[in-house]
């Protein structure tokens, strides 16, 4: 399961490298190309904003693995084990949710425009939509086997309740250590 898992890691990061390496090769040969040849590439600015749409999504599903997404947890923090549990289950149970509704409406808005056609590239617009389909179904199961590691004991739910501090908290801290350590 590691070993997928660690495959599964580098597969999507060398696709958001990619992604990220073609969109800025695009956009600026097409700025070279206007300014120096007064020409450019016609399909370059609107693949550049389908990767861009690809590469937001599949950095949101990596942002998730590595637990990186924003959050207060400044009332998570002062529960007791149990009720964090009960939080995270319920939180996670949520996001569940709110990932079944991006999966049907991306689903249908795939098929909607699979016919349909982006003006300078030619490509089916339901690809652009598809990454919705990616980015929920990747998103429920790591939610999933993060929620089976904390019911069934593999994991802590400290670990996926983690938040970074504050500037103001780590300046607080800090503060203290010098002033313990000057004592």
């Amino acid at each position: 399961m590691q070993k997928a898992s660690k495959i599964l890691k580098v597969l999507l990061n060398g696709t958001i490298a990619l992604s990220l390496a073609f969109m800025a090769i695009l956009v600026f040969g097409n700025v070279v190309l206007r300014y120096l040849f007064n020409s450019g590439i016609t399909w370059s600015e609107e693949m550049s904003r389908f990767l861009f749409v690809w590469l937001i999504f599949l950095g949101a599903i990596g942002a998730l693995k590595d637990n990186e997404h924003l959050s207060v947890d400044m009332l998570v923090k002062r529960l007791s084990p149990r009720m964090k549990k009960l939080v995270f289950v319920i939180t996670n149970g949520l996001l569940l949710y709110v990932l079944w509704l991006v999966l049907d409406g991306s689903w249908k808005m795939t098929l909607i425009n699979l016919n349909s056609s982006a003006p300078a590239t030619g490509l089916p617009l339901g690809y652009v939509y598809g990454i919705g389909i990616v980015m929920s179904v990747c998103m429920a199961i790591v939610i999933i086997s993060n929620l089976y590691r904390v019911l069934f004991g593999h994991r802590s739910v400290e670990e996926f309740v983690r938040g970074r501090e504050s500037e103001e908290e780590l300046l607080a801290s800090s503060q203290q250590v010098v002033q313990e350590g000057g004592r």
